[in-house]
């Protein structure tokens, strides 16, 4: 796994990084006594995060919040003396917390039991390339969609990397000259309904996260060439040349970042 620690108390931090030496040994560990350098290093592959959450240059909560904005699948693990500082933590819906002086047993059982779990690439049923065109692929074929904008849906949700949107936000984002009405809500209705027909024709039932009038997608189910780039992929650095769906307008404001973060001098 990759995981963090970060707590300003170096006697915590030590411990921990002891205690995931043994619980998860073919890991990679980072550690940090300052959350501000965890914000300069967003960059770096993370899965899991063991927060503390009194801090004085930033508190654990704010991080957890950037961690998550950069990662939306990150494991929020909280660490704390005092239990009444939980609140905020469930209010991120973190995967747990430990409360101070924690066990290597506590530590082991809190990353079995942890919100998102990775999955082997090779195991991912559904493979997507942003760079350049968008194109999508299951079992090596690309997936046929019956529409255009059902594909630029499915386009719009790997852009939001799991964060579900409603549907006026994604009328917004799709069709940005559009009213907002029944009529343009009831369009993009049919959008998911066919986005999930499509994936449940393939087998692939649970890749799409539909949640009242929001809808997202599973990332753990997809390898991405996007998402393995942020994830410091070097193979995946090798392939951006600065192009990124290219044909969806509302991919512009990642384009312009993927642009000014990897090509940009």
């Amino acid at each position: 796994m990759n995981i963090i620690g970060v707590d300003d108390k170096k006697a915590i931090i030590i411990t921990l990084e002891k205690m995931l030496k043994k619980i998860d040994p073919d890991g990679q560990h980072r550690f940090y006594t300052n959350p501000l350098d965890v914000v300069g290093d967003l960059d770096k592959p993370l899965d899991t995060a063991f927060l503390d959450i009194e801090m004085p240059e930033m508190n654990g909560v704010e991080l957890a919040k950037r961690i998550i904005q950069r990662y939306p699948q990150c494991n929020i693990i909280f660490l704390t003396g005092h239990t009444e500082y939980m609140l905020p933590a469930f209010d991120i819906h973190s995967s747990g917390y430990l409360v101070k002086p924690f066990s290597s047993d506590m530590v082991r059982d809190v990353l079995e039991h942890r919100r998102y779990r990775s999955t082997d690439i090779k195991k991912k049923p559904v493979k997507v390339q942003c760079f350049g065109s968008f194109e999508a692929f299951s079992r090596n074929k690309p997936i046929q969609f019956s529409r255009k904008k059902t594909k630029e849906l499915f386009a719009l949700l790997i852009d939001c990397k799991g964060e579900k949107c409603n549907v006026d936000t994604i009328i917004v984002r799709m069709e940005p000259t559009a009213d907002i009405n029944s009529s343009t809500r009831s369009q993009i209705r049919v959008y998911i309904s066919n986005l999930i027909r499509v994936f449940g024709s393939l087998g692939i039932c649970d890749i799409v996260i539909k949640e009242n009038n929001a809808v997202g997608i599973n990332m753990s189910l997809i390898d991405c060439d996007y998402y393995r780039l942020l994830d410091g992929d070097p193979i995946a650095r090798s392939q951006y040349m600065g192009e990124y769906m290219t044909q969806y307008e509302f991919a512009e404001k990642t384009r312009a970042w993927l642009f000014n973060n990897y090509l940009k001098k």
